[in-house]
């Protein structure tokens, strides 16, 4: 039997794979009192995705809405969706502009609270878009004004990208920063990690995890590379990730004479273990970011990190770690940079660097109590708002809107 108080939060996102998002909704799932909340989530596609196992096994549902390019057919999709699994009381949405969809298909349906979470900075992609897409952004921004209750990003530039320049003003958008999981950390370095993926204990590894697509830059980091490897043939580069460009990028690589220098490790479940058994610095030129969770990662593992200023000031939660440079430098400056961080003396250990990491916002228990608070001090303010517009109720014991 379900308690009574039990909150039923519906996640909207594209696929639970091993992105940034994805991997911190795990994580808040697995951490988040369960018997408090119950957390499903609704995907676009019916393609198994590497989280679903995990997430069915904690006990949350996925739920496929498809054909989101079609509005009419997904909208007929999600109704059933909240029909048949519903009602819930939150709606948090992260597919950036489609939230505005989503979320006025939610306050059809009475969800009382609608959540827009903006995760990206895509001001640069959006600069200049053709007449359709014109449409389809103004649109998308304005229904998030009018049917989310609240809204979330994971930065100040993911904030101004999704919400506009003066979101500060607005009593109903906040920033929710990313916490990640900080115990694989505290591991000690698996020697066995550089043998199992070809690399000599000598080879000095530059790493890099992420998706291959544009937003990432892989080919400005093969530039990168190729100048190290010049400078010190011993350099190794490691790239973590898949993608559409994946293959473009193997060519590149090809034709470059890297291939035996380059290790292609694919979609990992232990990222944690590679970072701190193989990488000596950790390299991240992005075209933009929403905030660079993997580089919270690398911090925790205490890694140098070379990163392009383009990703947000919020990501430098240990400074003494981070060095930014202009993407409009050239990739001989980054390589310089590059080994002269990594020759110089540590300026902090890991043991360091992981107690500033649980110290911040952006530790997992942190981050869940600051994201329990949202969502209960939100119910708390819709009942306010509409006194007996919510009770419990119902066979299941759950939260209805029966407001008229």
């Amino acid at each position: 039997m379900e308690s009574a108080a039990r909150i039923r939060v519906l996640h909207i996102v594209g696929g639970m794979g091993r992105g940034g998002v994805e991997t911190w909704l795990l994580h808040v799932l697995r951490h988040i009192d369960r018997e408090r909340f119950q957390m499903d989530f609704l995907v676009h596609t019916v393609e198994p995705c590497p989280y679903d196992n995990q997430i069915r096994a904690l006990g949350s549902q996925i739920l496929p809405c498809l054909r989101p390019q079609r509005p009419w057919s997904y909208a007929r999709n999600f109704r059933r969706i909240l029909a048949a699994y519903g009602p819930y009381q939150i709606v948090h949405s992260h597919v950036h502009h489609y939230s505005g969809y989503t979320l006025r298909l939610a306050q059809r349906a009475g969800t009382p609270i609608r959540i827009a979470h903006s995760h990206n900075d895509v001001c640069l992609q959006d600069a200049s878009p053709g007449p359709l897409r014109w449409i389809y952004l103004t649109t998308a921004k304005r229904w998030i004004r009018r049917f989310a209750t609240m809204r979330l990003a994971a930065s100040g530039k993911a904030a101004e990208a999704l919400f506009g320049s003066n979101w500060q003003r607005s009593p109903i958008c906040r920033l929710l920063y990313y916490g990640i999981d900080l115990e694989p950390f505290r591991a000690q370095a698996d020697p066995s990690v550089r043998p199992a993926l070809r690399l000599s204990p000598g080879a000095f590894v530059m790493g890099h995890v992420g998706r291959f697509d544009a937003q990432k830059n892989h080919f400005f980091l093969l530039e990168i590379f190729r100048k190290a490897t010049d400078a010190d043939p011993r350099t190794r580069l490691m790239l973590v990730g898949d993608g559409p460009l994946r293959p473009a990028i193997e060519r590149r690589v090809a034709e470059l004479g890297l291939t035996e220098r380059v290790v292609f490790a694919g979609l990992r479940a232990d990222v944690p273990r590679l970072l701190l058994g193989a990488v000596d610095v950790f390299v991240m030129p992005s075209l933009y970011e929403g905030l660079g969770l993997v580089c919270l990662e690398a911090q925790a593992a205490g890694l140098p990190c070379v990163i392009a200023d383009t990703i947000p000031a919020e990501a430098d939660v240990v400074p003494q770690l981070v060095t930014r440079l202009r993407l409009s430098q050239p990739a001989s400056s980054w390589a310089r940079v590059i080994f002269a961080r990594c020759k110089e003396t540590p300026p902090i250990t890991q043991d360091e660097a992981l107690a500033a990491m649980e110290a911040s916002p952006f530790s997992i228990r942190t981050a869940v109590a600051e994201l329990t608070r949202v969502y209960e001090t939100a119910l708390t303010a819709a009942s306010a708002h509409c006194p007996g517009s919510l009770r419990f109720g119902g066979a299941k014991n759950q939260l209805y809107n029966v407001a008229p």
